[in-house]
């Protein structure tokens, strides 16, 4: 089986790697296109990681409806009630196996989200 990175980033990792037919994808947080953490709040935050996410995923020819599992890490567990209504709807049928837990994160974020999608080469 051989590995495959895709995309760039300006700390050490890869946004998304392809081993076979799994898709990883690393942890997402809702950071915009210049680098900046959104502003608002778990919803808005929640939006972008999830964005991010899907951009991450079309760089290996991969969208939300390829992914089975995802990890989530909210900074504040009393977030999961609008954490939750915000991811369900970018995965409104068929979501995938989930983890969500509480832990504080490197940056002074809100959530930060990991995938791994299935896509036969």
């Amino acid at each position: 089986m051989t590995k495959l990175a895709f995309g760039k980033s300006h700390v050490p990792l890869s946004p998304a790697v392809r081993a076979g037919d799994f898709v990883f994808v690393s942890g997402q947080v809702p950071t915009d296109a210049k680098g900046s953490v959104v502003a608002g709040g778990i919803e808005e935050q929640t939006s972008q990681v999830l964005d991010n996410i899907k951009s991450a995923l079309a760089l290996a020819g991969c969208d939300l409806a390829d992914v089975v599992k995802t990890t989530v890490i909210l900074a504040d567990a009393r977030d999961f009630g609008p954490f939750n209504k915000v991811y369900a709807t970018y995965f409104p049928q068929d979501p995938p196996a989930r983890t969500t837990l509480e832990a504080r994160l490197m940056i002074d974020i809100k959530v930060e989200i990991e995938a791994i999608a299935f896509k036969p080469q």
